[in-house]
């Protein structure tokens, strides 16, 4: 069977792949290719200059023209090749290696200069820090942007929503009320907090060699401070240096960007599961599309699929995030490869976050607030007030305050009128008695209506 979209395992590149497609250059298998490429060029030009290691005589016009065309043009085609050098090798960073010497001896460099490629490096010297330069362009170009803009959109609708009073629910039931708005208000603000904490994750790096001491590159030059060196190639990627490590960059960073993705996560679950429930109440109707089926035996129905596709996405995406957060930082001893098998699926994880947040934008923007709903169950609801009834009576010293509203109201509706006629047979002043009987479930909103984001 050929591949295809139809064909793929993962949905992410088969049902959903056109919502990944930003994520294909960078974190597929053509992506850690390219990055460790990148890589072992930049490594090699900073050899060709240091002054200290003289038998490297620099790289020629022609090899420089050569790596710089790799760098600025590298194909599917490239990828393609060093596959198939890696199906002789049989060691996938190798052939990046012989890929890369190919290239500078069709250029006419000479033997000597093309043994600096890869020099004094382990596999995993070149790995994290692709992964890293990986990750940490996909949070900036892709998932910050699609972060924001979700944000954006709920940041709208809850200003839209600051006056819709509704009546709020606490252990399903009805409570005090709010206004639609400040609540989607209220996600937006744990949302942008997570993000920044995600933005604000510290990228980590190191070229230290097979257990982290230097050691091959010490034995050909002695003389040279390889810490130096090193720390500064890292940052010269933008990424900070670790100076301590074993053979592997122990990828405690990496389980911060993951938990940082997960708590946003689930955020997004909990603000699915909210919406999901307020359509259920009819607080929220979703607005037909034509030629949609909703039920493939109920004609009726429109089914609330983004938000359960985004909640299912966002589970699959958290097992898979929680997994490399537990798993990258553990290593046997100085190093072992079960690492490298799970850090191929970052890509699988971070395609479930991104196909659900686009699940979710195109939800938010088929929703239309059926606020005759929400005032219809707040003027059935007089009950709510049985809260600051008896709140002023113990400010004005009433006994058993509590005990008397719970004694009317506990697990019944009440009218307007038994409320009024308790209100007006209390021992209160008469201020505090007048503001009682002015107040209603739609007005009894504390801050809700003031709670707008600056």
């Amino acid at each position: 069977m050929n591949y295809s979209p139809l064909t793929a395992l993962s949905p992410v590149d088969g049902r959903y792949a056109e919502k990944c497609d930003e994520l294909r250059p960078l974190l597929s298998e053509y992506g850690l290719i390219r990055f460790r490429v990148l890589i072992e060029m930049r490594w090699l030009k900073m050899l060709a200059e240091h002054p200290g290691i003289v038998e490297f005589e620099g790289l020629s016009d022609r090899g420089m023209a050569a790596l710089a065309d790799l760098e600025e043009n590298f194909s599917e085609d490239d990828a393609g090749a060093i596959k198939s050098l890696e199906s002789t090798t049989n060691h996938d960073v190798k052939a990046v290696e012989y890929f890369i010497r190919e290239k500078l001896e069709a250029a006419g460099e000479p033997p000597a200069t093309r043994e600096f490629v890869h020099f004094a490096c382990t596999s995993e010297d070149i790995n994290n820090l692709a992964y890293a330069l990986m990750l940490v362009e996909t949070r900036d170009s892709v998932l910050l942007p699609a972060m924001a803009r979700l944000e954006k959109n709920l940041d709208e609708m809850g200003e839209q929503l600051l006056d819709t009073v509704m009546p709020s629910r606490t252990h399903g039931q009805p409570a005090s009320p709010t206004t639609m708005g400040k609540e989607l208000l209220n996600v937006v603000h744990r949302l942008e907090r997570q993000r920044h904490q995600l933005g604000g994750v510290e990228a980590l790096g190191k070229i230290n060699g097979a257990v982290g001491n230097f050691n091959a590159h010490l034995s050909a030059y002695p003389d040279i401070d390889w810490d130096t060196l090193g720390r500064d190639f890292v940052q010269s990627l933008g990424l900070a240096w670790n100076p301590y490590t074993t053979q592997i960059e122990p990828h405690d960073w990496i389980a911060e960007y993951c938990d940082a993705l997960c708590r946003y996560n689930t955020i997004l679950i909990d603000l699915s599961r909210d919406i999901w429930g307020y359509i259920s109440v009819g607080y929220f109707r979703q607005q037909s599309i034509k030629g949609e089926v909703g039920s493939s035996t109920m004609p009726h129905k429109v089914n609330p699929i983004d938000f359960e596709n985004a909640e299912g996405n966002l589970g699959v995406a958290t097992a898979l995030l929680a997994h490399f957060s537990a798993k990258l930082p553990i290593s046997r001893w100085q190093r072992d490869l079960s690492d490298s098998t799970v850090m191929r699926n970052l890509g699988a994880g971070i395609g479930h976050v991104l196909v659900a947040i686009a699940s979710l934008d195109k939800g938010l923007g088929k929703l239309e607030a059926c606020q005759e709903k929400m005032a219809a169950d707040l003027t059935q609801s007089w009950e709510l007030l049985t809260e600051p009834v008896q709140t002023v009576m113990r400010r004005y010293g009433v006994e058993n305050s509590y005990e008397q509203l719970k004694e009317l109201s506990r697990g019944r509706q009440i009218t307007r009128d038994q409320l009024q006629a308790f209100v007006r047979g209390l021992d209160i002043p008469e201020q505090a008695r007048a503001a009682l009987l002015d107040l209603s479930p739609e007005t009894y909103l504390g801050m809700a209506r003031s709670r707008r984001r600056t």
